[in-house]
C-alpha cells in the first residue's frame, strides 16, 4: 500500500525527468552510453565506487590494530549500519521532494542536497548542522584522496617525494570542476569499480603468494598477529572501518541524479554487499601475510614487492582516486555555486571557473596533513559519525515523531522491522552506539594517534612513512 502511494505521489516530475533524460540520451550514442546516466544501475555503480577508494589500502592496517576477528565483525556490522542510515536518508529525501512538488516547486535546474532536505523538514538549525558536518566531511574526504594519490604513485616513482606528488595531483584533480553533475559520472563510476575490484583481488592473491613474512629483527620464525594490544589502536582501527562505510555524504546527490529516485531503497545495501566481497578478502589475506608489520605501514602497497601487477594496481587506484575526488568535491561545488549565485547557469565553463576556489583549501590541507591512514580514522570519528549515522537517525525520528506525520508519510517503514516502533528502536541504537563508541572512544583514540603522527613526522612533512634511501 505504501509503495503504491509513493508511486502515485511522486509520479509528476519524476516522469518528466525521465522523459527529459530520454530526450538527452537520444542526442547520440556517446551521450547515452558514456555521459548521461540516471538509472538504478548507475546509482549502484556510483554508491559502490564511492565506498571503496583509498580506504581499501588502509583496511589491512586497521586489521593489525583490531585483530582478525574484530576486523571482520566491524566490517559486517558497520556495513549493515551504513546501509540502514542510507535508507533513512533516501526516505527523508523522498518525503522532502514530495512535499515540495505538492507546492509546485520545480527541481529540473536545481540539485537537491542533504542540508536542503534538513531545512525543508526540520528548519534552519538542522540545515546549518547538516551543512557544517557534510561540507567539512567532504572537504577532508577530498583531502584524503590527494594524500592517497601521492602515497600510491611514490611506490612506482620515488624520484619525487610525496609532497611534490601532492602538488602535481592537486593540479590534476582540479580538472573535476568541468564535470557538471552526478549524471555525468556514468562511465567513470563503472570504470572506478572495475579498477578497485582488480586492486582488491591483487592484494589478496599477492599476499597469499607472498606467504607469511619473517620478522628478521626479532629473529622470529614467522609473522606475528598480536592485535589488539592497545585501546588507542583498537578504536582507531574501528573508526577507520566506520569511515569505510560512510559514503553517505553524496547519497542525496546520487538519488537526485536518478530518473526515478524512489527506486533507491535497496541500492546502497546491494552496493555494500559487493564492497564486502572486496574489502574482506584483501584485508584478511594481507593481515595473515604481514601481521604486525602493517602497524607501521598504513598503505598496503608498501609491503608488497614491486611487479607489473602491483604497478597496474597502483595506476588503477590513482585513476579511481581521481574519480572519487570528483565524487567528494561535486557536492561542495554545488554548495559554492548556490552561495555565489551561478548554480542555475547552463554554461559549463562559467561554472567550472566559479568552482576553482573550492580546490585551493583542499590542496593546502593535503600538504599540511599528509598522514595516510591516521587521517581516515580522525575524519571517521569526528565527522562521519555525525554526518552519516547520528544526524540521519535523529532527523528521521524527529520528522516522524507526531502521529499525523507518520500517518501521512510518503513511505512507511517495512513491516518485518516492526513498523514505526521497530524503526525508532533501530535509530536510537545507532545514535547511542555511534556517539559512545564511534565519536567518544573513537574520537579519543584517533586524535591521540593523529597527534602522535604530528609529533613524530611534523606538519608539511615531505615524505610520510617513506623508506630511507641508502
Amino acid at each position: 500500500m505504501a509503495s503504491e502511494k509513493v508511486e502515485t505521489i511522486v509520479a509528476g516530475n519524476y516522469v518528466e525527468m525521465e522523459k527529459e533524460g530520454d530526450s538527452r540520451r537520444a542526442k547520440g550514442k556517446l551521450s547515452k552510453y558514456f555521459w548521461h546516466g540516471g538509472s538504478v544501475y548507475d546509482a549502484w555503480f556510483s554508491c559502490a565506487s564511492n565506498q571503496v577508494a583509498q580506504v581499501l589500502l588502509t583496511l589491512p592496517y586497521s586489521f593489525s590494530q583490531l585483530g582478525m576477528a574484530s576486523g571482520i565483525v566491524f566490517q559486517l556490522f558497520y556495513g549493515l549500519m551504513g546501509s540502514w542510515t542510507a535508507y533513512l536518508i533516501s526516505v527523508l529525501y523522498v518525503e522532502y521532494r514530495t512535499r515540495k512538488e505538492r507546492e509546485k516547486v520545480d527541481f529540473r535546474n536545481h540539485v537537491i542536497q542533504w542540508f536542503e532536505v534538513l531545512d525543508g523538514l526540520l528548519g534552519k538549525h538542522w540545515r546549518n548542522l547538516g551543512l557544517f558536518f557534510n561540507c567539512t566531511f567532504l572537504l577532508f574526504g577530498s583531502v584524503i584522496q590527494l594524500i592517497a594519490c601521492a602515497s600510491n604513485i611514490y611506490y612506482i616513482n620515488d624520484n619525487f617525494d610525496k609532497r611534490t606528488w601532492t602538488y602535481i595531483f592537486g593540479a590534476c584533480c582540479a580538472t573535476t570542476v568541468f564535470v557538471p553533475s552526478f549524471h555525468n559520472y556514468r562511465i567513470w563510476s563503472f570504470l572506478g569499480l572495475m579498477m578497485t575490484t582488480y586492486t582488491a583481488w591483487y592484494l589478496a592473491i599477492a599476499a597469499l603468494m607472498h606467504g607469511q613474512a619473517r620478522l628478521i629483527i626479532n629473529l622470529a620464525e614467522g609473522v606475528t598477529h598480536s592485535g589488539p594490544t592497545k585501546m588507542v589502536l583498537y578504536f582507531t582501527g574501528a573508526t577507520n572501518i566506520l569511515y569505510t562505510f560512510g559514503g553517505h555524504a553524496v547519497t542525496v546527490e546520487i538519488m537526485h541524479a536518478m530518473w526515478k529516485p524512489q527506486k533507491f531503497k535497496l541500492i546502497y545495501l546491494m552496493a555494500t554487499l559487493y564492497v564486502l566481497t572486496l574489502t574482506l578478502p584483501s584485508a584478511i589475506c594481507m593481515y595473515w601475510a604481514f601481521g604486525d608489520m602493517l602497524l607501521t605501514h598504513s598503505n598496503a602497497f608498501s609491503l608488497l614487492p614491486r611487479s607489473g601487477f602491483r604497478d597496474m594496481a597502483v595506476i588503477l587506484m590513482l585513476i579511481h582516486q581521481f574519480i572519487t575526488f570528483g565524487f567528494a568535491c561535486t557536492p561542495l561545488y554545488f554548495v559554492w555555486e548556490k552561495m555565489i549565485g551561478v548554480h542555475d547557469t547552463k554554461s559549463v565553463l562559467k561554472r567550472a571557473l566559479a568552482r576553482l576556489p573550492v580546490v585551493v583549501p583542499i590542496w593546502f590541507l593535503a600538504i599540511i596533513f599528509p598522514f595516510f591512514g591516521p587521517i581516515n580514522s580522525t575524519v571517521g570519528s569526528l565527522l562521519v559519525s555525525f554526518t552519516v549515522y547520528i544526524i540521519p537517525a535523529l532527523a528521521h525520528m524527529i520528522t516522524f515523531a507526531s502521529a499525523p506525520a507518520r500517518e501521512n508519510a510518503v513511505e512507511a517503514p517495512p513491516g518485518f522491522l516492526g513498523g514505526w516502533p521497530g524503526t525508532f528502536c533501530m535509530n536510537i541504537f545507532v545514535v547511542l552506539w555511534v556517539f559512545v563508541i564511534g565519536f567518544g572512544f573513537g574520537g579519543w583514540a584517533s586524535m591521540l594517534n593523529f597527534i602522535q603522527q604530528v609529533d613524530t613526522f611534523g606538519l608539511f612533512t615531505k615524505c610520510y612513512q617513506c623508506p630511507r634511501k641508502t
